[in-house]
């Protein structure tokens, strides 16, 4: 047997630290056994063992310490590849500032109930869901959603938990307890997601065993060929620990985190590679493809009126209304620039229109049914109008001025959506709608999509995305309540908005932050990047480990030297499974 040129008692510092590692290794590999996981640690084990046998306790060393080292490395890849994700949860707010008696006081978010006043100070995340109530904010979303220009927002207007005011500070009303809330949801599912394991992760686990079978029956023909110890020890190393273990897991939770980053939420690893393999889409219409509310369209003037004075009028005696349309009147106005003055003497019939005074104007606003009676006309000559269209009548001083046209109109995203969802390899999109056929057919037809169906009740829904499965990988992408039996049909449920429906999010495999369709596109891109990455990984630094264990087994490579050429493998391994962070 070659001496290594240590005296005997200068062998046992090696032989000590080998067997701490070894100790602790069979530990780990009884638990893992207990638990019906099988891994590639037995090589580990076996190599270091056979060094120790053989009386090579320096090389018994230079293992336990290549295998540490490659489970710190291993450590640091999946630390770097949830970046992301752990971005996410370190912004969790702790405590904030809530008024109480006219005073300040700071209080931890758990104490904070729907109606509270908070202040809001430059540079400190919003604790609950609520409305700002006093104040402009200008709000960094870039965490949630992958927005990089930050959103300016006004009084009345929601504000969801999370974002960071990038600007002066602003008053808020609570609308949700902190554990309701929309970030306390992400937090949910971020935990859930990094503590889950992808099929393609048992695969690798399965594969292990085979690759312990081929390295034990090269370790073996080395040892019968030479009757050499060393070259069957200097087998053992070369295969130690391997890049089957460590790929796959690195590129998928790389792709996890890149997913999150670009306002993403993917619940485990099962989804973001079923993800990969997707080819079909089933998409809800409202909230979805369009924008779920009315909004004003056009204005069709019926005199001699401009157009944006019957929408500044009209929408100066709504601010008067709670109605939900009245609101998207006011958007409107406001959107444009419009001045808008408070009406005085208004009086609201529910659910059907407004009459007041706009500075010295008679102003009528509703529908025309409502308008028609107050000017005592026997009917109005209404504009011709697309399937789903709303129309306001509006009336000033006793005449008809014309008419404020709303529909739920198409996301200004769709159509660049389903453009990249097709070069993202999604072949056939399928608008699937509890809407009148009507108008899901007119939205359909604009976006060009290869199946239109209105009318669908929810079990409808559920049977058409099952025949869908039938053919192909599905997504369904939803929002509402009635698309949750859809959503938890699919290969992958998409909840669009974890402030949408909770029904839709518990059911969802996967959770969008900001509604915009084209990230369902950019998670498929992501999801193949990343699986694709990790298949060559593991190939790749499979061919190298065979390779060094080859020529290991020939005599080309002693036992040192084929430790350090594993853990040069598994660093390029690594190295290259981190891409799909990029």
């Amino acid at each position: 047997m070659p001496e290594l040129g240590l005296p005997w008692a200068q062998d046992l510092p090696w032989a000590g630290a080998a067997l701490l590692v070894l100790a602790f290794l069979l530990l780990e590999i009884g638990s893992s056994l207990r638990r019906g996981e099988f891994g590639l640690d037995i090589v580990a084990a076996l190599s270091m063992s056979a060094a120790i046998l053989f009386g090579e306790e320096l090389a018994a060393a230079v293992v336990a310490l290549m295998y540490s080292g490659g489970q710190l490395l291993e450590d640091f890849a999946q630390a770097r590849a949830r970046s992301e994700m752990k971005q996410l949860l370190a912004r969790v707010p702790k405590r904030a500032l809530r008024y109480v008696d006219g005073q300040l006081e700071e209080v931890p978010i758990e104490a904070i109930l729907p109606g509270d006043r908070l202040l809001v100070r430059q540079g400190e995340t919003v604790p609950v869901d609520g409305v700002i109530s006093k104040g402009m904010a200008l709000l960094d979303q870039s965490a949630l959603t992958g927005e990089s220009v930050p959103v300016r927002k006004g009084e009345g207007e929601a504000v969801r938990s999370g974002v960071t005011s990038a600007d002066m500070a602003f008053e808020m009303l609570a609308s949700k307890r902190a554990g309701d809330s929309t970030y306390s949801e992400i937090v949910r599912l971020v935990e859930q997601a990094a503590n889950s394991k992808a099929p393609m992760v048992r695969l690798a686990d399965r594969y292990a065993m085979w690759f312990l079978a081929l390295t034990v029956v090269i370790a073996a023909i080395a040892w019968f060929t030479s009757h050499d110890e060393l070259r069957m020890l200097a087998v053992l190393v070369a295969a130690t620990p391997c890049p089957l273990i460590l790929a796959v897991p690195v590129a998928l939770v790389s792709g996890m985190s890149r997913t999150a980053s670009r306002g993403v939420l993917i619940k485990s690893g099962a989804v973001l590679e079923k993800l990969s393999q997707a080819t079909s889409l089933v998409i809800d219409k409202t909230g979805t493809l369009t924008r779920g509310k009315a909004e004003l369209v056009e204005i069709h003037a019926a005199g001699k009126m401009a157009p944006d004075e019957i929408l500044r009028l009209a929408a100066s005696l709504d601010q008067a209304s709670g109605h939900v349309i009245a609101a998207s009147i006011v958007n409107a106005a406001r959107h444009r620039g419009l001045v808008l003055i408070m009406p005085e003497e208004a009086r609201e019939v529910g659910g059907e229109g407004v009459s007041g005074l706009v500075g010295r104007h008679k102003v009528m606003v509703g529908s025309a049914g409502f308008v028609t009676r107050k000017l005592r006309r026997k009917s109005l000559p209404l504009p011709d109008v697309a399937p789903g269209t709303l129309i306001s009548a509006v009336a000033v001083d006793g005449q008809l001025a014309g008419f404020l046209l709303m529909a739920d109109a198409i996301r200004p995203d769709a159509r660049a959506a389903v453009l990249r969802l097709r070069q993202a390899g999604i072949a056939h999109i399928v608008l699937a709608s509890g809407d009148h056929a009507a108008i899901v057919n007119k939205v359909g037809a604009e976006l060009g999509l290869d199946e239109i169906h209105g009318e669908l009740t929810p079990q409808q829904k559920v049977e058409l995305v099952t025949n869908q499965r039938a053919k192909s990988v599905v997504i369904m992408a939803g929002d509402g309540v009635n698309d949750a039996p859809a959503l938890a049909a699919a290969d992958i449920g998409i909840a669009m908005g974890v402030g949408g429906s909770p029904a839709s999010a518990e059911a969802a495999d996967a959770v969008l932050l900001n509604d915009n369709v084209e990230r369902i596109a950019e998670a498929v891109e992501i999801a193949k990047r990343s699986r694709r990455i990790a298949l060559e990984s593991v190939w790749v630094g499979l061919g190298l480990s065979i390779t060094a264990m080859v020529a290991a087994a020939i005599g080309y490579l002693p036992v040192l030297q084929a430790a350090l050429l594993q853990e040069a493998i598994d660093v390029a391994v690594i190295l290259n499974a981190l891409r799909a962070l990029r």
